[in-house]
């Protein structure tokens, strides 16, 4: 495929080894950084949302390919076609979720979920409620965040619900994703955010970070 052999002619080693030592060197990476990769992917982008189609097949090749600059190129393609979402990619979503997890694909992934489930509430029930007491922290984190974007829409029995079944956890990832849920509701909801925080015991961590606004 052109734009692979166009990202990797123009690799960077050394910037490759910083950008994979900052996500821990989970992933191999070309060293392309964002205003690179836009630059090189702007043509494809635009050829391959024309139709105003999501092509699975393509998001699934892009995420299987090792370097990590190729998930995020999959995770914008997406974000170009939120809007044609259906219910049923709830399971793509899902798999991508759990593959090559890390905060960086999942926290992108989570607002692609969160345009699903305002299309289709029920996906609330019938899926992330399973995504909410599931042994993988990556779908927790997403059941967390999904609502990030919402403002004052936000679902917050939806939101206590899936706190409450966390608020005991003892992963980084859990905490942090409660306390910035809590902290991005905050800025519609202070006094709702306020009573949540001293009603129900949270970690220091998740406190920390959903009391910054208040």
């Amino acid at each position: 495929m052109p734009i692979v052999e166009q990202f990797r002619k123009n690799s960077d080693e050394a910037n490759a080894r910083k950008m994979s030592a900052y996500m821990k060197n989970h992933f191999p990476f070309l060293g392309l950084p964002k205003p690179k990769r836009a630059q090189l992917s702007k043509n494809f982008l635009k050829e391959m949302t024309k139709e105003k189609v999501i092509d699975w097949n393509l998001v699934h090749y892009l995420w299987e390919l090792p370097e990590r600059e190729f998930q995020y190129l999959a995770l914008e393609y997406l974000g170009k076609l939120k809007k044609q979402l259906e219910k049923s990619d709830i399971s793509n979503l899902e798999q991508l979720i759990v593959t090559k997890s890390w905060w960086d694909t999942v926290d992108s992934l989570a607002p692609l979920v969160g345009v699903l489930c305002q299309k289709y509430p029920e996906l609330k029930t019938e899926v992330l409620g399973d995504w909410i007491i599931s042994s993988n922290i990556w779908l927790k984190r997403a059941s967390i965040l999904f609502q990030l974007k919402y403002k004052n829409d936000v679902d917050t029995e939806f939101l206590t619900k899936t706190i409450i079944a966390n608020n005991l956890s003892n992963e980084f990832f859990v905490n942090k994703a409660i306390g910035w849920a809590l902290r991005q509701y905050s800025k519609f909801n202070p006094d709702w955010v306020k009573e949540f925080i001293s009603k129900y015991p949270l970690s220091p961590l998740s406190v920390r970070e959903g009391s910054k606004y208040l």
